[in-house]
C-alpha cells in the first residue's frame, strides 16, 4: 500500500495559476483508504476549485490509477470534459499520477504526497514508481519522477553521462531527465525546467515516528511495529503480616476504649 495526504491547497492553486479549466481524478484504492483521493476527497475539491474560481470540466474516480490501462478505460467517457480542461489534478500516490501523466497528453498536476511507510514500495505491471519522498515534485517533472526513473535521483536536470539517451550506469536504461525532457517539449512545458526548486527535505523521506504506531505500517513493516501491547502488570505479593498483628479482617480494636462504670 502506498499512503498519500493532499497537499496544502495552496501549493494545489499555484499550480493551476495560469489555468482556468481543471479536471480531477481521484483513485478508489489506496487514495481512498487514506483519506485523499477518495470521491468524497474528489467532490470537496471540486468544490474548493469553484470557489476558488477555477472551472472543474469534469471528474473521475478509477480503481486503481496505478494501471494506466484502467485510466485510460475510465476515461473513454470524458473525452469531451478532458478537452475543455487547461490540465489535470490528480488525487492519488505518486504511482498512480505518474499513470494518469503517461496516459494523457495534457498537464497533470500532483494533488497528493506519498508519505513514506518504510515498507516494500509494491510491484505491479508499470514501469511507474514512487520515491514516497513526501514532497511530490511531478508538478515540474512532466509527471515523470527523477527519483526514480534516473539512476542517480538527481533532482536538479541530467547528469550529463548519458549516451544516446541510455544511462551511463544502466546502460540498458533510459535517462530519466532525457525522458522528462521529451514529456515537457512534447506538451509545451520545457520553460518548467527553469523552476527553482526546493533542496530536497530528506526527513520527509524517512518513516514519521507517529506513522510507526499504526497498523497500516505494521501491515508494511511485519515484525518492526513498535506498538506492540504492553505485558499486563505483575499481581503485587502478599503483605507478610507483623508479629502480633491481628489478622486480616479482625475488627481494629477501638482508639478510646470506654471506661467500665462501677
Amino acid at each position: 500500500m502506498l499512503y498519500s495526504e493532499q497537499k496544502h491547497f495552496d501549493e494545489i492553486i499555484a499550480y493551476l495559476e495560469k489555468d482556468k479549466n481543471v479536471f480531477i481524478m481521484g483513485c478508489e484504492g489506496c487514495a481512498q483508504s487514506s483519506g485523499s483521493g477518495g470521491p468524497e476527497q474528489v467532490a470537496e475539491m471540486k468544490q474548493k476549485l469553484t470557489e476558488a474560481g477555477k472551472n472543474v470540466t469534469g471528474t473521475r474516480n478509477c480503481d486503481f490509477l496505478c494501471s494506466k490501462a484502467l485510466v485510460k478505460s475510465e476515461l473513454r467517457g470524458r473525452v469531451e470534459q478532458l478537452k475543455a480542461a487547461d490540465a489535470v489534478l490528480v488525487l492519488t500516490c505518486g504511482v498512480g499520477i505518474q499513470a494518469v501523466a503517461a496516459s494523457i497528453n495534457k498537464p497533470v498536476y500532483p494533488g497528493c504526497n506519498t508519505v513514506n511507510l518504510g515498507g516494500s514500495r509494491g510491484e505491479w505491471e508499470g514501469t511507474e514508481r514512487c520515491f514516497e519522498c513526501g514532497q511530490c515534485l511531478l508538478y515540474h517533472t512532466g509527471g515523470i519522477c527523477p527519483l526514480t526513473a534516473c539512476t542517480k535521483s538527481l533532482v536538479s536536470g541530467a547528469c550529463g553521462g548519458a549516451n544516446k539517451g541510455k544511462c551511463e550506469i544502466s546502460k540498458d536504461r533510459d535517462c530519466g531527465w532525457e525522458l522528462i525532457y521529451n514529456r515537457l517539449k512534447e506538451r509545451g512545458l520545457l520553460s518548467r525546467l527553469d523552476d527553482m526548486m526546493k533542496p530536497l527535505d530528506h526527513k520527509k523521506i524517512m518513516p514519521r515516528p507517529e506513522m510507526m504506531s499504526l497498523a497500516r505500517y505494521g501491515l508494511e513493516n511485519p515484525g518492526k511495529v513498535t506498538d506492540k501491547p504492553a505485558p499486563p502488570p505483575a499481581p503485587a505479593p502478599a503483605a507478610t503480616p507483623k508479629a502480633g498483628a491481628a489478622p486480616a479482617g479482625a475488627p481494629k480494636p477501638a482508639a478510646n476504649p470506654p471506661k467500665e462504670v462501677k
